[in-house]
């Protein structure tokens, strides 16, 4: 099913935050023409050599390829030409650089004012911080998410890039938003997101508590509050628990565990909290002498919410993501099987999403080139200047 079916979309951007929004939009459907610059691409495409690494893939999916140097007066005007026959247009870099390759809101809109045209940038288009380079850890450190994942003496990143997938899917917000409108009205909008906004609107939880009690949480704080364990089984395999607020989940994981003593020694959620550390030990104790196979049926048995904490590797062989359907694979006419997960949206039940693997460099030229109308005679003097 493709909800954004006739829904072209114009994708510029380079590295996650552009190209992951696109993505998504491809994976509903829309025709996502990625322009590039001839012989290079997208620098994520160079990640592990050549021009196709895992980096590039994940975040390209659905996409055509088209090669086009619009930093010379030739290319772009073969750009226009796209643009007056796109809804969107998408590009991340930082504030200026747009206006200098001529890219900027305000001509494209001069040749398509329905246009959508969405701008991603680090700090915003002005401001202090506006004019410096802008990468996922930039953006968790400012925001203040940075500061909620590390302490004491060795403070290093952790997990994968999360401020760059924030823009990106707020990107992707942003534009449906416009477009919606734009059904209305038949008129375009700017729509902007920052890496900085896009990460503090993320930061609902821990901001409440800061400005209700003037206290950050702390690395550990959300996890005491929510009553939420990892703990380490007797074959080393892990469980996730996440009690929340409700008695009945502890009174269930009481009875699983077969230890009426953390009843009298945590008698409420309150007591709990504050002992939170002290509770972490004493589940260790327990669930350490018994494989996870063991007490699993025993935390179902008593509607204890868990899961079994399940290595990348292992998701395809999980039972509810095989059942979900959630895996696919498709094939590239030169690179072979891509294995990617299918969009999160179900419409009508149906999230298929593999429409087209992530492309190769200038894979769609000539394709995309000849759907404007240009000729093999115009294409082939496009190339003799190197234009694409």
């Amino acid at each position: 099913m493709r909800i954004l079916d006739g829904i072209r979309v114009l994708d510029l951007g380079n590295f996650i935050t552009a190209p992951l929004a696109a993505m998504l939009l491809g994976e509903m459907g829309a025709d996502v023409i990625k322009v590039e610059k001839p012989g290079e691409g997208d620098p994520f495409r160079a990640f592990k050599g050549g021009h196709y690494s895992p980096q590039y893939q994940a975040h390209n999916r659905n996409k055509r390829s088209l090669t086009l140097d619009i930093s010379r007066p030739d290319g772009l005007r073969v750009f226009d030409q796209l643009v007056a026959t796109a809804d969107v247009v998408l590009l991340n870099m930082r504030p200026g650089v747009e206006t200098r390759l001529g890219l900027d809101y305000e001509r494209l809109r001069g040749l398509n004012p329905g246009l959508v045209y969405c701008a991603i940038t680090g700090f915003g288009a002005s401001g202090p911080y506006a004019g410096r380079p802008a990468y996922d850890n930039v953006g968790q450190a400012v925001s203040g998410w940075l500061s909620l994942f590390h302490e004491g003496r060795d403070p290093r990143v952790a997990g994968p890039a999360i401020s760059d997938a924030l823009a990106g899917m707020h990107a992707c917000m942003g534009i449906l938003g416009a477009l919606v409108e734009r059904s209305r009205t038949q008129r375009g909008r700017k729509v902007e997101v920052s890496m900085l906004e896009a990460m503090i609107s993320t930061l609902t939880e821990p901001l409440g508590t800061v400005n209700a009690t003037g206290q950050s949480p702390g690395l550990y704080g959300r996890a005491a509050t929510s009553q939420s364990f990892v703990v380490t089984c007797r074959d080393g395999l892990r469980l996730g628990l996440h009690l929340s607020s409700p008695q009945k989940f502890w009174q269930g994981l009481i009875q699983a565990l077969e230890a009426p003593e953390l009843a009298t020694e945590f008698p409420d959620r309150q007591a709990r909290i504050a002992g939170y550390e002290t509770l972490c030990e004493r589940l260790a104790e327990r669930f350490a002498q018994r494989n996870r196979a063991e007490w699993e049926p025993r935390l179902a048995a008593h509607d204890v919410p868990f899961a079994a904490e399940n290595q990348l590797a292992d998701l395809a062989h999980d039972p509810q993501v095989r059942h979900l359907d959630i895996f696919y694979q498709t094939q590239h006419p030169r690179h072979g099987a891509i294995t990617a997960a299918r969009r999160a949206m179900r419409f009508d039940g149906d999230n298929n999403s593999d429409f087209l693997p992530p492309p190769d460099l200038g894979e769609h030229t000539d394709a995309v080139l000849a759907e404007l109308g240009l000729d093999d005679e115009a294409v082939c003097a496009l190339r003799r200047q190197q234009l694409i």
